[in-house]
């Protein structure tokens, strides 16, 4: 089977970019942000915040998250719901980045990421995946941009969506992210030894396709 890893920073353009490298070389996408993003989901759903550790992993563990495919797209279930519409708010994007922080929670979805690996050629991307759920991935990319460029490329996504939020407040909320998943005890997010470094900041959306498809031996 044939690995590719995809980490960075929130608003990277990791999820857009894996879907499009993924759909061009007929493997799998696997958006393991979304995987999480079920779990802290699942977690407001119970009124569990985020600083309640152990109310936050007995939530997590009695959560069943699968992966499918449908017509090409990928769809989250959590305990058999399709919860693809209430995860990709501000709230559960900032419960996520808060919960993952956590080995425990870690450890729910990591031996399902991997058993998907070795069963098909797939784009992995998230926050750890060459250095910690992939480490034997065949191509690993750290993509990043500047912290302008991702707060304005998440700003305009709220926007077309009709979300009534500023600009500063996503920066603020962005650099808050960034710093939880650098400095957390679990896998921090940082750049796997052997990946390449792809600042997107001036980069077209098919030149880091292109980018990456290239490294593909």
């Amino acid at each position: 089977m044939y690995n590719i890893a995809i980490d960075g920073p929130a608003g990277a353009g990791k999820s857009t970019i894996a879907k499009l490298v993924a759909k061009k070389l007929n493997f799998i996408y696997v958006d393991t942000g979304s995987m999480y993003r079920s779990l802290a989901y699942a977690c407001l759903r119970e009124g569990v915040t985020q600083g309640e550790k152990e109310k936050v992993v007995e939530v997590c563990r009695r959560s069943k998250v699968e992966l499918s495919y449908e017509n090409g797209a990928q769809i989250v279930k959590l305990n058999g719901e399709n919860v693809n519409p209430y995860i990709r708010t501000e709230e559960v994007s900032s419960m996520t980045s808060a919960i993952a922080v956590y080995s425990e929670v870690r450890e729910v979805l990591l031996d399902l990421q991997r058993d998907m690996a070795k069963k098909c050629d797939l784009v992995m991307d998230g926050r750890d995946i060459g250095t910690n759920v992939l480490p034997n991935a065949d191509v690993k990319v750290y993509l990043t941009a500047s912290v302008e460029t991702r707060a304005k490329r998440r700003y305009l996504e709220m926007k077309e969506k009709g979300v009534d939020i500023s600009l500063a407040e996503i920066e603020k909320d962005i650099e808050e992210r960034d710093y939880r998943d650098m400095h957390r005890d679990v896998a921090p997010l940082k750049q796997a030894e052997d990946a390449v470094y792809l600042d997107s900041s001036d980069m077209s959306i098919d030149e880091v396709v292109n980018a990456i498809i290239a490294l593909v031996k």
